[in-house]
């Protein structure tokens, strides 16, 4: 991850006490990481660097757009996407990122690189299910919705609201009046 320098945090010469680093991430910071599903990304990351006596605390928030194709009509849209995430890194015999919020790097080490923690954080604030805005609305003309609209199954909203009850649950209804 040599390319990713511009991430290391070099905590040993810095003051105890708050520092703050900002980083503009765009597609080429996903190149790295061999990401490719987003088209286009301007992200902002606002990292607070706390530094204390035998830990480091770590505030990640990123917010910023990513364009990517709709997961139904795979037209591309600009995504608003905003997180945060905190990570305490504690010093200790050898390296253990097993838990997800502590890091764990040994006495020796003077720096860490945050590039793998703001492309997960980037990750998980995207939502599950990538639906264009112009679907929820209506306003988006695709040929895809077209042929999607035209192939889904009609009528099965009706049928259901129109099919009978089975006369078995009528009497069964019986009973429980009759009392």
């Amino acid at each position: 991850m040599k390319p990713l320098k511009e991430y290391d945090i070099q905590f040993v010469g810095l003051k105890l006490g708050k520092h703050h680093f900002d980083y503009q991430i765009d597609k080429k910071f996903f190149e790295h990481f061999e990401y490719d599903d987003f088209n286009d990304v301007d992200v902002k990351v606002d990292l607070l660097f706390e530094k204390k006596n035998t830990l480091l605390e770590l505030h990640f928030e990123v917010a910023g757009t990513v364009n990517i194709n709709c997961d139904t009509s795979n037209e591309p849209y600009d995504q608003e996407i905003e997180g945060e995430f905190d990570l305490v890194v504690k010093f200790g015999d050898e390296y253990n990122d097993e838990n997800e919020d502590i890091l764990i790097v040994p006495h020796g080490e003077y720096e860490i690189n945050v590039a793998q923690n703001i492309y997960e954080l980037i990750i998980l604030s995207m939502p599950i299910k990538r639906i264009h805005p112009g679907i929820e609305d209506g306003t988006l003309e695709s040929e895809v919705l077209k042929k999607l609209e035209e192939l889904s199954p009609k009528g099965l909203e009706d049928k259901e609201q129109t099919e009978d009850i089975d006369p078995r649950w009528n009497t069964l209804k019986k009973l429980l009046t009759d009392k």
